[in-house]
This record gives C-alpha cells, structure tokens and sequence, in this order.
C-alpha cells in the first residue's frame, strides 16, 4: 500500500536534488512573496507559525482518533471485544494555560535575541539587532546566541534580517534531512539522559503520567523539556546555516512526525510505512516506549535505539550483573 507514495515522494526529492532548475521559478515568486511580507520579517514568525500547524496537526489527528476508533493501537487487539471507550481529551478552552505557557518562553527569546540564518551577512545581522554594522559587536556563530542591543530607540528585536536569494531544491531537501536526522541524533541522547539520570528524570516523568497514549500527548510537557526540544530543533538547523525558507518548512514536517509518533494510531499511510521498512519508528514503537519506558528512546527512526540495544545487551551477556543498571 505505501509502494505509490514511496515512489512518488522518492521521485519528486530526486528531481529536486538532480534538476533543481526544474524548480527554481516557483522557488523564486514563493520567496519573492515571503520577502515581501511584513509578517514573515517579524521575530515572532516561527513560534506563531508552530503554534497554528500545531494546533491544525493535532486537531486532524484528534478528529480521528476519536471518528476512526479502529485506528487505535488500543482496539488493534481487542476487536472481539469492541472498541475502548476513547480517553478523556482536554477541550481547547481549558488549554489556554498550557499555550501560553509554550509561547512566553519562546516569544521573550524572539523578542531578545537576534535570529541567524544562512545566506545573511553580519553586517545585516548586526543592523537588525541594532548594532552599528562597523563594530565588531556582534558575532557570527550561528550556535552562539547573541542578544539585541537594547536602546531606547530600538527596545526590542522586532525584525529578524532575511537572505536576499531563494534557496535552491537541491538546498531544501539536503538541509531538510539533515536537520531532521541532526534533531533525531541529538533527541535520542537528551531523551536517554531524561529516562536514566534519576535527578534529570523528574522533568520527563508528567510526559509519561497519562492512560491511553494520544495526540494531545505531544505537547504535555514541562516548560524545561520543551525548551529543550526547541533548542534541540534549533541547534539541528543552526548547525549546518539553514536557509530560512528551510525552517519555514521545517516547522510542518517536524511537528506532523512528532503528532504522528503521539497520535496512539496505526495509520496505513504513516511515514513508518513510506520508508523502508526497519527505517523508521513510528507510532506503535513510541507507544510502546510510552507503556514500558525502557527502550525505544529514539523519536523517528530506529538506528540509534537498535544500537543501543545492541551494546546493553553485548554488556549484558559479558556481565549479568549490569542487567541490574539502568
């Protein structure tokens, strides 16, 4: 069933890689639009834009979880005996603490420090933070934070300064996937640390206070962890100078697979079934690290926690005892 999506979506990012030309005018009016968009110069672009695909990825994945109870992991075994009654899901008007708690952080780091993206010079990093643009005041480090120069004048980082080129296909997709693969790497370390370091454990644990796993899972999160999460997502883009129309889209495909990995749902066209099979993780291994805690510390794919399992159970067979670690 995933054959025709896999070889479509195999088509089109081959195409972009191969023949980038191929899609460079539409590259270049959707930017030239953007460019010209007082709204997407603002700071607080990206933390608005998350919360609106946020809000649209996990009200679709509500709307099933609750009109389609066959796709639920927790009916996959029970369909003898009918389905589960669905588990008790919070409206969005009691939500409103919980957003304005995932937005304060973020909107007082829009507000304060000066964004960085690749294609910008210094100099035009330097006037959007309201530095003079002839000193040496601010630097060019993309993964060292750099605060806005606060006057009077200019009281708060309002603007973030844009490359004045599009980026190509070839660019998007290649940083596209190496960010996503950066973020899964880095997550899967931060992860293991919050499961196995008894102090720092205490941070994850309300992630896991829940009964039956579903989409609204995804953001019940203390304010530590999803700042860690952020700045994870913002380290695997910083790193390797993204584009900021990479980030723009970033935002969608990062938030759908972390909906999609919380959704408590087997769904017949999930990423897990597009890739190759044993490539990605997907709902059932994440629910099933929800229900024991003990393995698949990975968020999207499987080479890391595989590893992982490899190297405890080698140290396992060599010494019985370090089964008794964590």
């Amino acid at each position: 069933m995933a054959t025709a999506p896999r070889l479509a979506l195999g088509l089109l990012f081959g195409c972009a890689i191969a023949f980038p030309q191929l899609f460079q005018p539409v590259l270049d009016d959707a930017y030239a639009y953007l460019l010209s968009s007082s709204i997407y110069r603002s700071s607080t672009f990206e933390t608005f834009w998350t919360v609106i695909v946020y809000a649209i990825a996990e009200g679709s994945y509500i709307y099933r979880f609750i009109h389609y109870p066959q796709l639920r992991l927790a009916n996959l075994k029970k369909v003898a005996e009918g389905h589960k009654p669905i588990p008790k899901l919070q409206r969005p008007k009691n939500r409103v603490r919980e957003g304005f708690t995932y937005i304060a952080p973020l909107l007082l780091m829009d507000l304060t420090m000066i964004k960085k993206f690749g294609g910008v010079s210094v100099r035009d990093m330097a006037i959007s933070g309201n530095y003079d643009p002839n000193t040496l005041s601010i630097r060019g480090n993309f993964l060292a934070p750099t605060l806005h120069h606060f006057t009077l004048h200019s009281p708060l980082q309002t603007q973030r300064a844009l490359p004045p080129l599009p980026p190509t296909s070839r660019q998007l997709v290649v940083q596209l996937a190496a960010s996503i693969l950066i973020y899964d790497t880095a997550f899967f370390f931060f992860h293991l640390a919050l499961h196995k370091l008894p102090y720092v454990s205490r941070i994850h644990n309300i992630h896991h206070k829940h009964g039956e796993i579903n989409p609204q899972v995804t953001n019940q999160l203390g304010i530590g962890e999803r700042l860690g999460l952020v700045l994870l997502a913002n380290f695997s883009l910083n790193i390797i100078k993204s584009h900021v129309m990479t980030r723009t889209l970033f935002v969608p495909m990062f938030v759908w697979l972390l909906v999609d990995i919380h959704s408590g749902m087997d769904h017949p066209w999930g990423y897990d079934k597009i890739l190759p099979q044993g490539w990605a993780a997907g709902s059932k291994r994440h629910a099933a690290h929800h229900q024991y805690g003990q393995k698949y510390y990975e968020p999207f794919f499987n080479w890391w926690d595989d590893a992982y399992e490899w190297v405890t159970t080698r140290r396992q067979a060599e010494d019985p005892s370090a089964s008794k670690c964590p």
